[in-house]
């Protein structure tokens, strides 16, 4: 899952009340939401005036429900996707499911507005961040002495630095979430949330 939080139980939204919306990108979490939000205010976007919700359904598990019963509730819905490279077995048996085409390989699930990320959300922002920028998040955020201290940890001394970031946000993937995605150069979004967002007009 993208988040610790999705494990806790979230409950379905009222899918009739999501007719006539423009656009619902379905997400595994809160910090997807959170990161593709914050994005799309950097670009100017207003999911709101647009009609566009981004949806965490608490864990990929919950995709072909999802996707049933928005299906359901208005066809014209334009549908998209986010998920993690574990999930993609279940977003593409989710997709095929729901009548959304018979072949989802990346390509296809892309063109269909479904993106996979190359780990998770966290390694995607990590990579294109990149080390030195991330430690200069941690430190304006008061947390690198924290860091310093995690890396100090047995369980963590022999492990690269990237293992370790992604460790270490993952007591905080919210929060940081929304300070990578702040903190992102313009021209260094990661594909899969640039893909997402641009598929609904973002």
């Amino acid at each position: 899952m993208s988040d610790a939080q999705t494990r806790t139980y979230i409950p379905l939204p009222d899918f009739e009340a999501l007719r006539g919306t423009n656009a619902v990108i379905l997400v595994e979490g809160p910090s997807d939401q959170v990161a593709l939000e914050t994005l799309a205010k950097r670009r100017g976007c207003d999911l709101e005036a647009m009609d566009v919700q981004i949806v965490p359904m608490g864990g990929a598990t919950n995709v072909r429900v999802y996707l049933d019963s928005l299906r359901r509730a208005d066809e014209r819905i334009l549908l998209a996707g986010l998920c993690d490279a574990g999930e993609i077995e279940m977003f593409r048996k989710g997709l095929m499911r729901a009548g959304m085409g018979k072949s989802h390989d990346l390509h296809d699930m892309a063109e269909r507005g479904f993106f996979v990320c190359h780990r998770d959300l966290e390694d995607e922002l990590i990579r294109a961040l990149g080390t030195e920028r991330v430690l200069d998040v941690f430190d304006s955020d008061g947390r690198l002495g924290k860091f310093r201290g995690f890396q100090h940890q047995v369980a963590q001394r022999e492990l690269p630095v990237e293992a370790q970031l992604l460790g270490f946000v993952s007591n905080w993937k919210i929060h940081f979430a929304r300070l990578f995605a702040e903190a992102l150069d313009e021209n260094c979004i990661p594909e899969p949330l640039d893909g997402v967002l641009s598929h609904v007009g973002c």
